[in-house]
């Protein structure tokens, strides 16, 4: 193809777009597909000569598109969202079609203070003071990567990356049982291990991480001979949406001169609506904190801000300058390369800005706002409906509820079978999880484009498909 071609094919492929999410409401939301399915429809070799793009364009139709399950359908009420805003597809195109490579000040100028800019935007809106910079990242998985990388060589005076970790004091990394499997993975990355990832049990409502616990814990490893480098707190943990006391953590963490992060990745969207800022109090005295754009605000993924007290400690554990990557006769740029654990960057900030722009804090802290309230009335409606019970209340719109009628033997096998069987239907989505070992179903109204209507069909789809089993 070439870029004459384009102007016909992308004009029918915004065609096409506009169509799918037109038709979305009328798609099961799940794939329907078994396994092996979609594979077994694809030749096992790659085509030696080139094929006509209507052939392409078909084998999608009738090959693929069966076998996807639709995030950006209006009732995907599993998971976390993932959204993917009109302008924020528009804003991709724009990228995709410049494709720069956005790794250093200088291999695209526009790109970096733009990045600068939006970041700043993005922290205003959620309320973190002056002072915290902002780099976008792919993924909040990344950020903790680069957090719990910082600690280790905050702690370690830099010499793991000089010297290896050998021989170098064993590590302790404290949080709770409730943060996400990202963190186990940034531990087993860095080197660390899994064993010294220091689980600190949670207390209340809100499952926190016990401050006392956590206390007992460091002074008990100091004793021991390990060396405690950093905590990691949660704020809406995606099993349930725990959250920590921030400013109970964080008085233990500056006793104990220890870095902390605050994994905010889905609760931090939220943060634009002033009146849930609460949530996160104490948030301005951590060093990292990390929310997701590409979650609950629109921002197609991948788009993560990562926010930073004193980046000084990050780019000081990451950054590499060989010759050919520096920027001569230009002082005082940031090169967020140096930031970032790839070398290579995308122009993430593009999309952000057009979202922000086109839809103003305004429209985006409305959307959450109703998603908060009408994933309440739905937690209401499922308590006093007979035969079920709210496990854990809506933190902003998550909760989790089981199905527990009278005379029920297997109350494990049965919420599993409702909720394959919900799945099955293909009206709504949900996925499940484990509350103090118990089987539960989660519910979490995110979707862009979801209504009042769309969660109360959830209700009905869940209490019909419930009476089929009961």
């Amino acid at each position: 193809m070439e870029w004459e071609d384009f102007r016909k094919r992308g004009a029918d492929a915004a065609e096409w777009a506009a169509d799918y999410h037109a038709g979305l409401r009328d798609r099961p939301v799940r794939a329907q597909t078994q396994p092996g399915e979609v594979i077994a429809t694809l030749p096992a070799s790659a085509p030696e000569g080139a094929e006509p793009l209507d052939d392409i364009l078909s084998d999608l139709e009738h090959k693929i598109m069966p076998g996807m399950t639709h995030w950006q359908h209006p009732r995907f009420f599993a998971y976390f969202p993932a959204n993917a805003a009109p302008v924020s597809v528009l804003a991709e195109t724009y990228v995709s079609a410049i494709a720069a490579q956005c790794m250093l000040w200088q291999t695209s100028p526009a790109a970096t203070e733009l990045e600068t800019r939006v970041c700043d935007w993005m922290r205003q809106a959620v309320g973190l003071p002056d002072g915290f910079t902002g780099v976008i990242q792919d993924s909040a998985s990344t950020a903790t990567l680069c957090a719990v990388l910082s600690m280790r060589e905050r702690t370690l005076d830099w010499a793991g990356n000089r010297e290896g970790l050998s021989g170098q004091p064993r590590l302790r990394i404290y949080c709770s049982a409730e943060v996400h499997t990202s963190i186990d993975r940034a531990i087993w990355i860095a080197g660390i291990g899994e064993e010294n990832l220091v689980r600190i049990p949670t207390s209340g409502e809100s499952r926190a991480m016990d401050a006392d616990a956590l206390r007992d814990a460091i002074a008990a490893d100091r004793a021991a001979g390990y060396a405690p480098a950093g905590i990691i707190a949660c704020i809406g943990g995606t099993s349930a949406g725990a959250s920590d006391d921030l400013n109970a953590v964080m008085d233990v963490a500056e006793a104990e001169g220890l870095y902390t992060h605050v994994d905010a990745a889905w609760a931090g969207a939220a943060m634009i609506c002033p009146e849930y800022q609460t949530i996160w109090r104490g948030v301005e005295r951590a060093d990292s904190m990390v929310l997701n754009p590409h979650k609950w605000l629109g921002a197609q993924f991948d788009c993560t801000t990562h926010f930073l007290r004193d980046p000084a400690t990050l780019v000081k554990t990451l950054a590499i300058q060989p010759e050919y990557l520096k920027t001569e006769g230009a002082d005082g740029i940031v090169n967020y390369s140096e930031w970032s654990v790839p070398l290579g960057r995308r122009f993430r900030a593009l999309k952000l800005w057009f979202l922000l722009r086109a839809h103003g804090l305004d429209g985006l802290r409305q959307m959450i706002r109703n998603h908060v309230n009408w994933a309440e009335n739905l937690a209401t409606r499922l308590d006093d409906a007979p035969g079920f019970e709210v496990v854990t209340p809506p933190m902003l719109s998550l909760f989790t509820f089981r199905f527990v009628p009278d005379g029920a033997g297997d109350l494990e096998s049965l919420n599993q079978r409702l909720v394959q069987a919900i799945n099955d239907d293909g009206r709504i989505y949900l996925t499940q999880t484990r509350i103090d070992g118990d089987f539960v179903i989660r519910f979490q109204a995110g979707a862009f484009t979801c209504t009042a209507e769309d969660v109360d069909m959830a209700y009905d789809v869940i209490c019909e498909v419930a009476g089929t089993l009961a």
